[in-house]
């Protein structure tokens, strides 16, 4: 059985078979449609307004030309999605291959939205031959950080994930500086279904009856993907090419359904793993049944979302219901999944060797730290250029010292947690904005910000502690069985993730003003920090950094498997309640100031290891050391770069950190 795949050795769902799966949805779409008919003109003539717009009637002419159009196009839509996800998983014999979490859908949105600031005539050529160059180019990117692992389960959507968060982080700069421009974009962007006519349905429909079309022609030699490559070969078929075809085809579909529609997160994942499960192993089956269900399944979402809209304080997007619908599925999957063996995790070897001097080296970073401060402070660019501040310049001093010092206090922060988390799971590619930590302490905080009138400092740390707390849970109970793998624990991050994009994509989408602050806040600006807020940051910082000293020794301890740590008189319950509690902390803490997903918690770990610093208690201070200087540098090159406009430091820190992070998968 290939390691790809959903485990045969658990029986099929047969009590919920495919058919009986979409004729339930079915008779529920059928359901939500008559009592939303019989509510407004009655059934008769909504029926009729399907077919013709009233003369007199607006409720018939709502009808015809917003919501039998928005109707048809979530059946379009999910249709269309589930078959793209059928093929991606076919082809890679991944079960978690989706237009969502391989970046394909991102890439065509942030593609759609460069397209309209700055080439709006490529848009008339096709939108969807737009969405396809920079889905295309998504998945392209993604391949080759998987290739030299032969297109593995786990490195594919680990791929797909930073691919994902770094596209975010491009299309965040753009919405920084084109807000008024891209205003209409959000919504769209999120996931929306909201039709004024029948364009967009008469636009993808055809588009997507061809992708049917090529799929049914390829269906016999996608069939033979099931097989090894070996037999594969001996029956004449050149997987280099029908790979490309077949992925080229989910691309296709993606960006048609993207150009009209925005990201629809999980039906491409979800339709096609409830299809398998219920009994469908064949190729032909699962594509008529998986296409089916994703059709039904997002009409399902987006009727029972528009009978309760009125009960929300604002408009979601479908897009983002589905998204946190699919998260769950994703938990629950993860499981489920064949990823390797499954004995814990070996300690990760270290890339650099041990430096024979740490403490002359940590002095070194200290006095570039300090260097690098003094140009933050006084060296920047000014009405008349380039200029260096005079040091008496109590104005200019006042106004970038809390910046600097909010940086570098958050870097150590996020450094700290980085190193903590990553010596603690043996996973090098671990980080609190990889594992979904920091995604459960902005989902936290984004819940503050809308529902408590006017929450202080420690109330909003206080929370997003708990958000931070609630996504260990999650990790922790998900990977307790498989020896916390560092596959299923990168995997559950990408699930919780999905889950704060979720969140976010309905708050920016909602028109509520205080959005406008959630924007600024997850692109990491230190723009809004005054002195009093950069000196708690500051104390805070020095106070959980001075608690991972004593914890040096479990540092050193734990990996080297839990028997021996038990019997070097280690307590594990204890000592690793202990360490991912104070990661909670860190990360909470950081999060406030520089958002979500700055990566230098992967960042910092990693370069500290490159330059030598191996034991525990030397691999904090290198680590603390660099993440620090790391963000002074984001926080001073995004002032300058595009001077007088700023790029937040936040965002600077995840370009930086995203490119590192493709780097170092393609050594994981």
């Amino acid at each position: 059985m290939p390691a790809d795949t959903l485990p045969r050795s658990r029986p099929p769902l047969r009590q919920l078979t495919p058919g009986r799966a979409c004729l339930l949805l079915g008779l529920i779409v059928v359901a939500l449609a008559i009592m939303h008919l019989h509510a407004s003109p009655g059934l008769a003539n909504g029926l009729m307004a399907l077919l013709r717009a009233p003369d007199t009637s607006t409720v018939g002419l709502v009808l015809h030309m917003a919501w039998w159009p928005r109707v048809s196009m979530a059946l379009l839509a999910g249709g269309g999605l589930a078959l793209a996800g059928v093929l991606m998983q076919q082809v890679l014999r991944n079960p978690l291959a989706a237009p969502t979490t391989l970046g394909v859908a991102s890439g065509a949105n942030l593609a759609l939205m460069a397209a309209s600031l700055m080439a709006p005539s490529l848009l008339m050529l096709g939108r969807e031959w737009v969405a396809l160059a920079g889905g295309g180019l998504a998945m392209g990117l993604v391949f080759s950080l998987a290739w030299r692992r032969g297109l593995s389960p786990m490195v594919v959507v680990l791929g797909g994930l930073v691919v994902n968060l770094y596209l975010g982080a491009l299309g965040m700069v753009l919405l920084l500086f084109h807000q008024e421009a891209l205003k209409g974009l959000l919504i769209w962007g999120a996931g929306s279904l909201a039709q004024n006519g029948w364009e967009d349905a008469a636009f993808l429909a055809p588009r997507l009856a061809l992708g049917a079309l090529l799929t049914a022609w390829l269906l016999r030699p996608l069939s033979l993907l099931e097989l090894d490559e070996a037999g594969a070969r001996s029956l004449g078929v050149s997987l280099k090419h029908l790979r490309l075809g077949g992925l080229g085809l989910a691309v296709f579909i993606t960006g048609c359904v993207v150009s009209v529609v925005g990201i629809i997160g999980f039906i491409g994942l979800a339709a096609p793993n409830i299809v398998r499960l219920a009994g469908a192993r064949r190729l032909g089956p699962r594509l008529f049944w998986s296409t089916l269900l994703g059709a039904l399944l997002l009409a399902v979402t987006d009727l029972l979302l528009q009978r309760f809209s009125g009960l929300l304080p604002t408009m979601i997007p479908t897009g983002a219901i589905t998204a946190a619908l699919g998260a769950p599925l994703l938990l629950w999957l993860i499981p489920r999944l064949r990823l390797g063996s499954s004995a814990p995790p070996r300690e990760a070897r270290t890339v650099g060797g041990r430096h024979p001097a740490p403490g002359r080296l940590a002095t070194s970073l200290a006095v570039a730290l300090l260097a690098l401060a003094v140009i933050a402070l006084l060296a920047g660019q000014g009405v008349d250029g380039w200029q260096w501040a005079s040091p008496g310049n109590s104005d200019l001093l006042s106004w970038r010292l809390p910046r600097l010092l909010a940086a570098a206090s958050c870097g150590l922060m996020l450094a700290i947690a980085g190193t903590l988390i990553q010596r603690l799971t043996s996973n090098p590619m671990a980080s609190p904005e990889v594992l979904g930590i920091s995604g459960g302490s902005a989902i936290a905080l984004i819940g503050a910000i809308f529902l408590l009138p006017a929450p202080d400092n420690l109330t909003l740390v206080g929370i997003a502690t708990l958000g931070a707390l609630m996504s260990l849970a999650v990790l922790v109970m998900i990977n307790r069985r498989s020896g916390f793998q560092p596959e299923r624990l990168l995997l559950t991050g990408v699930a919780i993730t999905a889950l704060f994009e979720a969140v976010k994509s309905a708050v920016l989408a909602g028109g509520d003003p205080r959005g406008q602050q959630v924007i600024a806040w997850l692109s990491g600006s230190t723009y809004y920090v005054d002195l009093a807020s950069a000196m708690t940051v500051t104390g805070a910082a020095l106070v959980l950094g001075l608690a991972a000293a004593p914890l040096t020794r479990w540092l050193d301890i734990l990996p080297l498997g839990g028997p021996t740590a038990s019997a070097l008189g280690v307590d594990l319950h204890r000592s690793r309640l202990a360490l991912l509690a104070l990661v909670a902390l860190l990360t909470a803490t950081a999060t406030l100031v520089v958002g979500p997903l700055s990566f230098v918690g992967l960042l910092a770990p990693h370069m500290a290891r490159l330059m030598g610093f191996s034991r525990a208690k030397t691999h904090l201070v290198g680590a603390a050391l660099t993440g620090a200087l790391l963000m002074v540098l984001a926080d001073w090159l995004g002032r300058q770069l595009l001077f007088p406009q700023e790029i937040p430091a936040g965002l600077v820190a995840s370009l930086l950190g995203g490119a590192y992070f493709m780097w170092g998968l393609r050594r994981l």
